[in-house]
């Protein structure tokens, strides 16, 4: 059975890409790109490595300015906006490398994600200890554990960030980033690295999120079989390009899609076998086809 609701009653997009072109050089990366992500929806974003999935994040997130086309968050058309503003308008973002505070605790890294709305009484309050930070810090603190234990990471609060795991990594790098309940969630490849149980949790908070929640999440995921469980659509990008776009059962039989990622029909070689690292092993690819 796949993925959650399609959409809440709201069918209007929290996110929208318009048009989105990227170029590096003479090379372009993103070719008019257009995607809209509606609350409480989990889509899916695969192709091959070099596809311009990382590059889309990118753009949707703030990282990097589209030559061409318009981001709009709510409607509204967030472009040339950084991505401390769109963090803090409710999107999220995790990376294919983890981006912990690796010198700082578990919890502290979930507090952090939080400090940013401040207390008031600026420094001096901070050293005297107003009332006021002592209250803020203690919600936060709440929250922080409150968020851990969701995510399946209560009892390791106290470790530091740098210390732990991938697969633990990763669960507290999702957990930072809805430390802060968020509107739009995208999803740089968090179950790489992962043990199949740890993958199993992801793929339930995930649900949680969007089902529960409300929030709409974009996910690139080299875990093809991944991305068709938890995902009501699925969108195929090639060579910087739209390939295909439908429900993982329609993407999976379209021809165009297994010549260049899930493997041809007749079952021979993928088009370009491009493993999940960049290497040639086609490993990802036919592991994809057989599923």
């Amino acid at each position: 059975m796949n993925g959650s609701t399609a959409a809440t009653e709201d069918d209007t997009p929290v996110l929208e890409a318009v048009g989105i072109g990227v170029r590096f050089g003479g090379v372009r990366a993103l070719d008019g790109v257009s995607l809209a992500l509606r609350p409480g929806e989990v889509c899916g974003l695969i192709g091959p490595n070099g596809a311009g999935k990382t590059t889309l994040f990118d753009a949707l997130s703030g990282i990097r300015r589209p030559d061409e086309g318009r981001i709009l968050l709510d409607g509204t058309d967030v472009t040339r906006r950084s991505p401390v503003w769109r963090a803090r308008h409710g999107m999220r973002r995790t990376f294919q490398r983890q981006q912990l505070f690796g010198q700082l605790t578990v919890a502290d890294n979930l507090v952090v994600a939080q400090e940013w709305r401040g207390g008031g009484g600026g420094l001096v309050a901070d050293l005297l200890s107003a009332p006021t930070r002592r209250t803020h810090e203690k919600g936060r603190r709440e929250r922080a554990e409150a968020v851990l234990r969701s995510c399946g990471l209560d009892g390791i609060g106290g470790a530091y960030a740098g210390a732990l795991p991938v697969g633990q990594a990763r669960m507290v790098e999702l957990a930072r980033a809805v430390a802060e309940p968020p509107r739009v969630l995208l999803l740089d490849e968090p179950a790489s690295g992962m043990t199949d149980d740890e993958i199993g949790h992801l793929l339930s908070v995930i649900r949680y999120l969007s089902v529960e929640e409300g929030c709409a999440v974009l996910l690139v995921e080299h875990n093809v079989a991944f991305v068709m469980k938890l995902s009501a659509r699925v969108v195929v990008l090639d060579l910087g390009h739209v390939l295909a776009e439908g429900t993982p059962a329609e993407v999976h039989a379209d021809p165009k899609v297994r010549d260049a990622y899930l493997g041809t029909v007749s079952g021979q070689s993928p088009a370009r076998t491009v493993g999940p690292r960049g290497d040639s092993s086609g490993q990802e690819c036919n592991t994809a086809r057989d599923r």
